[in-house]
């Protein structure tokens, strides 16, 4: 009688431990408080709107601001964040693969139209031969930029890289002008815009340093480019609720409307 009290206790005891740790694994699969990073500017004005929306959902969204897009993924990889929004589909390949990250997108958030900017010409038909010319260093917004000048006819570039998105300033092959190509990181372009002629200014790094894609840019991609941004997470948590449940309140009518309303074509809704 003892033994048989006893091992019912044991089972009970069992039962209790295991539906303790689904409820538990359930509790982690729908948490309320997630971190999320951003890059600096429209990131952060767009998600204080995500943030109101979700928290009707009952989601608290923490920010955590990035001026480097070499950190995110880091940070969501080491588990310091939970989803990231900054970026876009190939500058995210090119991370997994180069930092060996398990990052994968979830949902789709804005497409940020990439323009050449300058403090010396107005128009880029006064670019003169010589002149130098800044672009970012990473493969992916690199080779976005030399597309960019290619479609405004300032260079020609070997046709298997334009194929492969991955030209680099060596796959150039004709530049009549003569263009001094100036590779450096994103955040820095801003920053020597006073010493280039014209640069490749990422629009959340734009908008930081006041410049307006719609007013300033002297060659500016069309609004509907292949370069949409959008959530990431690591794929251990690419189907948890709470993931969906950040989408959703990104891809809300309030936060479409926010976009459309306050930056008026420089940033386009993706979704």
């Amino acid at each position: 009688m003892h033994s048989t009290f006893r091992r019912r206790t044991l089972a009970l005891a069992a039962l209790a431990t295991a539906l303790f740790a689904g409820s538990t694994a359930f509790a982690q699969d729908n948490k309320n408080t997630l971190k999320v990073g951003v890059s600096v500017g429209n990131g952060e004005q767009i998600f204080e709107v995500v943030k109101k929306v979700a928290a009707k959902d009952g989601l608290n969204i923490q920010v955590v601001v990035f001026n480097d897009y070499q950190l995110p993924n880091a940070a969501l990889a080491s588990g310091d964040l939970d989803a990231n929004a900054f970026q876009h589909q190939p500058f995210l390949d090119n991370q997994n693969k180069a930092r060996g990250f398990d990052i994968v997108p979830v949902g789709l958030t804005i497409t940020a139209p990439l323009g050449f900017y300058s403090r010396k010409i107005k128009s880029i038909d006064q670019l003169p031969d010589g002149a130098s010319v800044g672009i970012q260093n990473d493969p992916s917004n690199g080779n976005r930029a030399l597309l960019l000048l290619q479609q405004a006819g300032l260079i020609t570039l070997k046709p298997e890289a334009v194929k492969n998105n991955n030209a680099t300033p060596l796959d150039v092959v004709t530049n009549p002008k003569k263009l001094k190509l100036v590779a450096l990181d994103a955040a820095q372009l801003p920053r020597s815009l006073d010493d280039l002629t014209i640069a490749s200014i990422n629009n959340d790094y734009a908008e930081k340093a006041g410049l307006s894609l719609n007013k300033d840019a002297v060659i500016k991609e069309a609004p509907k480019s292949p370069y949409a941004n959008l959530i990431a997470v690591r794929r251990a948590d690419k189907d948890k609720p709470w993931a969906k449940r950040l989408v959703a309140a990104y891809q809300s009518p309030e936060v479409k409307s926010f976009i459309e309303t306050q930056f008026k074509g420089s940033l386009v809704p993706a979704f």
